[in-house]
């Protein structure tokens, strides 16, 4: 008997190991996948060691070198390898320090849009009827208008700020999230593992977080990844018109905005933040699809 309680650990293990290898072989499939992941570990990794890797504090401004351009350009200096601002401050350290919001951004805005979205997912799926009318109609009503404009006007509503921006695009992205979970909750609710649960004694609130939640979480993966880019997408979106991150935050769509006046005569204060966005909005898609093709079995390749 005791070499039996031995061994049951040590084989879970290989199972574990089996999992992560069989996963990371679909996953590597897609290069994208695996090239959008090496960058977004840089962004990870620039955003955390933002301090140590940035020149100068974000908001620190040199009177003497307004507007100046990036090194390898005439007049440019090695004292500021991406240039200055049009007040001097280090285009570098103000990037560096932006990739720390704008994962800030979609870290927060995921978390919030995952927890509503997966409590009222698995209500509606669950219970039905008057239950799943009820929400899915306010879900269905969200997503009638397009996600940038409700988040505008709940913006407008909340007052311009970072946080109001972020929960702002929680709530837009929330439907998502709830479709998602009900569709996966109806599925898996009339299945054996639940029926033989529920016969033997086990609760609602046992039965929604404990057997069927968990056979739900691969396609949450996946969208929540998407989300991830959307969140920081439209927090840029918002930020650019005035109603995110409030200047002299050094966010990327604030960065935009107030460089927009200066887009014919220094290219690089336009150019730099609109590169970071472009660049980490693509990684997180290819991670995304990524997932997508390891999590999903009917889309595994072969």
């Amino acid at each position: 008997m005791s070499q039996s309680t031995e061994i049951t650990p040590l084989a879970a293990s290989p199972d574990r190991m089996l999992g992560f290898r069989t996963f990371w072989h679909y996953f590597s499939v897609n290069r994208g996948a695996v090239i959008g992941l090496f960058v977004f570990i840089l962004l990870v990794v620039a955003a955390v060691l933002a301090p140590v890797l940035a020149p100068y504090a974000p908001d620190v401004q040199d009177k003497t070198a307004f507007l100046r351009p990036p090194a390898w350009q005439a007049g440019g200096s090695t004292q500021y390898l991406l240039g200055t601002d049009a007040v001097g401050r280090d285009m570098l350290s103000r990037l560096l320090y932006g990739a720390r919001f704008s994962l800030l951004i979609g870290a927060v805005v995921v978390t919030l849009s995952l927890f509503g979205g997966i409590t009222l997912g698995l209500l509606a799926g669950y219970f039905r009827g008057w239950v799943d009318v009820a929400i899915m109609r306010v879900m269905d009503l969200i997503l009638a208008f397009p996600s940038l404009l409700l988040a505008l006007v709940l913006v407008t509503i909340l007052g311009p700020g970072l946080f109001n921006a972020m929960l702002a695009i929680s709530l837009v992205l929330q439907p998502h999230f709830a479709r998602l979970v009900r569709a996966a909750v109806m599925a898996e609710k009339s299945r054996e593992y639940v029926v033989a649960a529920k016969v033997a004694g086990a609760g609602h609130l046992r039965l929604m977080l404990r057997t069927i939640l968990p056979n739900c979480l691969a396609p949450l993966i996946v969208q929540g990844t998407l989300s991830f880019s959307n969140a920081i997408l439209e927090a840029a979106a918002l930020g650019f018109l005035g109603l995110g991150a409030q200047p002299p935050t050094p966010e990327w769509g604030t960065m935009l905005a107030s460089a927009r006046e200066f887009i014919l005569r220094a290219w690089w204060v336009v150019t730099f933040p609109g590169l970071a966005i472009l660049i980490t909005v693509l990684a997180i898609n290819l991670v995304g699809d990524g997932l997508r093709d390891a999590l999903d079995p009917k889309l595994r390749r072969s």
